[in-house]
């Protein structure tokens, strides 16, 4: 991809291991709580084969104040609790680090020409564990996170390995589409989507919530798809290559509720899927790439 390097500015932040810093308030002990039982919720294995699912499952359990939960909201700084009792890093120090810090930075020039009054996420990486983030603690099994109380995007970038290795889904764009996904979780937020999607929750069954999540999700992959469109480096070219949207759709193809399933030794339970099938989700994103336009993201609308 073609990327501009980007200059680490107060929405980047590197937690160091075992970083965060919720201090208090808000429900963080539910948090940790919720995130240690995901996996036996959503009857997959702990690991990092379920990486990115975990971490977006979140979003919709712990929404901005987690009041799906009936706790009070929270106004926490992770980076700012953390310095009273954990060491930071150097944010964007490390190639893998670096070329997340660009797709970030690249993510705020799309959504901020489209947006009025767009607000920028924070990106926070961590090492392992990040014991205090505004949703409860987290482990890097869980994959990257969009935690809606703080707005803040959550990766350990060792999972870019796991991508590659475990999902077969190498590449820069692969890497690329997962910090677009999470940029567009916060989309999401600051547009009011998610609050309206967790209030219908809140009166749905379980399948019901289930298939309101998969179209958050699904929502998500097509705004990744939208920034890749749209993105620009200093010199005005499209920051795709070839091949690089056949990177993204592998990496979208291997990460789909059935494909995880049958991974697991699982059949396949449409109504347990809360992020959608390896060919939405492809289709999703590919709706994204070829148009550009956010409008089309409509997938609560939409035919499934």
């Amino acid at each position: 991809m073609r990327l501009d390097d980007y200059d680490p500015g107060d929405d980047i932040q590197d937690l160091g291991r075992g970083g965060g810093g919720f201090g208090g308030g808000g429900g963080g002990g539910m948090g940790g709580l919720l995130f240690g039982l995901l996996p036996m919720l959503l009857g997959r294995k702990m690991g990092c084969g379920t990486i990115l699912l975990l971490g977006v499952v979140a979003f919709f359990l712990l929404g901005p104040g987690m009041n799906m939960l009936g706790s009070g909201g929270s106004t926490a700084d992770p980076a700012a609790d953390s310095r009273s009792g954990q060491a930071q890093g150097v944010a964007c120090d490390t190639a893998a680090e670096k070329f997340a810090c660009n797709v970030f930075g690249s993510t705020h020039q799309v959504w901020g020409q489209m947006i009025s009054g767009y607000r920028k996420p924070t990106l926070y990486f961590f090492s392992q564990r990040a014991d205090h983030t505004g949703c409860g603690a987290a482990q890097s099994a869980m994959g990257p996170f969009y935690c809606p109380a703080d707005q803040g995007v959550y990766l350990d970038t060792d999972f870019f390995n796991e991508l590659q290795n475990k999902f077969r889904a190498a590449g820069d764009a692969a890497q690329a589409y997962v910090v677009a996904h999470e940029v567009g979780h916060h989309i999401q937020t600051i547009t009011g989507i998610s609050d309206q999607v967790r209030n219908a929750q809140q009166r749905a069954s379980q399948a019901q919530g289930n298939a309101l999540q998969v179209r958050m999700e699904l929502q998500a992959d097509c705004y990744a798809g939208v920034w890749a469109n749209r993105a620009r480096n200093k010199d005005g070219q499209t920051v795709m290559e070839p091949g690089d949207m056949e990177e993204a759709m592998r990496a979208a193809n291997a990460i789909g509720d059935d494909t995880l399933m049958r991974s697991a030794g699982q059949r396949p339970v449409p109504e347990s899927f809360t992020h959608g099938t390896s060919e939405q989700r492809m289709t999703w994103l590919r709706r994204g790439l070829e148009t550009g336009d956010p409008k089309q993201c409509d997938t609560f609308s939409a035919s499934l």
